[in-house]
């Protein structure tokens, strides 16, 4: 039996150490993971932190994976990259080295425990839309039924995102 692959987008952000470089570099260990590659990655935007004050800026992207595991074996791999490159988990919201979010996982809708699918906060992050708008505008959130870039657009005004240029 053949499974199919999913298309997957992972969220992806920093705001400790070099940013975009934490960025880059779970990308690359991503698409090092045996059954999964990385087809496509949005621009890394400067972002402010969301919901919480005294923390560094983040660097954020979104990233379109292709898979043939399950959304489990898709989170148990993220959370092995982010504890190797140095993420502890304490408390919600603190700063972070990495962090690696399963937003959509093809058309999936579930919920346990430990992981929902769709990102149940996937529509009012501008942080996560704004990179996603980038790779998928026309895509359906399979439980709004509404596009990704109609999500973004219906953002309220206010923070803002931009891209960060490559240094040379």
């Amino acid at each position: 039996m053949t499974v199919e692959r999913a298309t997957v987008y992972i969220g992806v952000g920093s705001n400790l150490g070099d940013k975009p470089h934490n960025c880059r570099h779970s990308l690359q260990r991503i698409n090092q993971l045996p059954g999964c590659e990385v087809t496509t990655c949005s621009d890394i935007f400067k972002t402010e932190p969301d919901g919480v004050t005294g923390q560094d800026w983040y660097a954020n992207c979104v990233a379109e994976i292709k898979t043939r595991h399950t959304p489990f074996q898709v989170l148990k791999d993220l959370l092995a990259i982010e504890y190797d490159m140095g993420r502890i988990r304490t408390k919600r919201w603190e700063s972070r080295i990495i962090d690696l979010d399963i937003l959509l996982f093809g058309q999936a809708i579930m919920e346990s425990d430990n992981l929902t699918i769709p990102h149940p906060l996937l529509h009012k992050r501008r942080f996560v839309l704004e990179p996603l708008v980038q790779l998928a505008p026309n895509l359906v959130h399979p439980v709004l039924n509404v596009t990704i870039r109609q999500l973004f657009n219906e953002l309220p005004k206010g923070s803002s995102a931009e891209v960060l240029k490559e240094e040379t």
